[in-house]
C-alpha cells in the first residue's frame, strides 16, 4: 500500500466530524469470544466485499451506503501531523482507496449498477482464484477473518500501521492471540515490524495491517489460549 493520505480535516486543522451508520469512524469493536460481532450478526446469505474507490473517494461511497442503510466498514484511525506548523490529531483513512461492504450477492449487484456508485467504485477482485469463465472473482473475505480485521482497524492508535513495503519479519508460522493491552483479542502473527515486536493481521491478496508494539507478555499461541 501506498502512504496514507486523504487527510480528513477542516480548513483550520481541526478533526472534522465523522458520523456514520456502521464503520466509518474507529471505535473499540465488540467482537466476542468466539468471533462474532454485535454490530454484524452472522448471516449466511450475506458476504464481505472488497470495493476499491477511485481518486481516494471511498467516504464520498460511505455516505450514499449511510443513505441506503448498507452495512460497511470503512477503517480510519488518528495520527498527528504538522498543520500550519501546529501538531494536530487528524483522523483519516487507514486504507484511502478501499471500502468493505457487507451484503448479499443480489443487493451488491443492485448498488454496483446505481449511477451514484459505479463511476467511481469497482469491485477488488481476487487474483488468486478464477470463475467457471477463468475470470477472478471479486475479492470476498470470511465472516471470522473479516471481524479479526474490523478488531485490529478500529482500534483507535496512532501506531497501528499497514505494512505495504515495510520490512516484515515473522518469528514463526505460529498464530497467536493477544490477550491484554488495547488490541486484546487481535489473531494474527508475531512479526518485528517497524522495528518492533507487534501482532500482523493478513488479508489475503489485499494487505498486511501492523498493530503498536505487543509485549511478549500479552501474546498466547491459539492453541494453549
Amino acid at each position: 500500500m501506498g502512504t496514507l493520505s486523504d487527510v480528513n480535516a477542516r480548513r483550520d486543522g481541526t478533526e472534522s466530524p465523522c458520523p456514520g451508520l456502521t464503520s466509518s469512524a474507529p471505535l473499540k469493536a465488540n467482537i466476542t469470544g468466539d468471533g462474532v460481532s454485535v454490530r454484524f450478526a452472522p448471516d449466511p446469505n450475506k458476504k464481505w466485499y472488497v470495493l476499491r474507490a477511485s481518486y481516494g473517494r471511498a467516504q464520498k461511497a460511505a455516505d450514499i451506503f449511510d443513505s441506503k442503510s448498507v452495512e460497511y466498514h470503512y477503517p480510519k484511525h488518528h495520527v498527528m501531523k504538522l498543520v500550519k506548523g501546529k501538531k494536530r490529531r487528524i483522523l483519516e483513512p487507514l486504507l484511502p482507496n478501499f471500502i468493505f461492504v457487507y451484503t448479499t450477492e443480489e443487493i451488491m449487484e443492485t448498488l454496483m449498477k446505481d449511477a451514484k456508485i459505479n463511476d467511481y467504485i469497482s469491485y477488488y477482485y481476487d487474483h488468486f482464484k478464477t470463475d467457471e469463465y477463468g475470470k477472478n472473482p471479486p475479492l470476498t473475505i470470511e465472516y471470522r477473518r473479516m471481524m479479526n480485521f474490523i478488531l485490529v482497524t478500529s482500534i483507535d492508535n496512532e501506531h497501528t500501521i499497514v505494512v505495504g513495503d515495510r520490512p516484515c519479519r515473522y518469528k514463526s508460522g505460529e498464530t497467536v492471540r493477544v490477550i491484554d493491552g488495547d488490541f486484546k483479542g487481535v489473531e494474527g502473527k508475531v512479526a518485528r515490524v517497524a522495528s518492533e515486536q507487534r501482532v500482523v493481521v493478513e488479508i489475503e491478496g489485499l494487505c498486511l495491517i501492523a498493530t503498536a508494539y505487543i509485549p511478549t507478555a500479552f501474546i498466547r499461541p491459539i492453541n494453549s489460549v
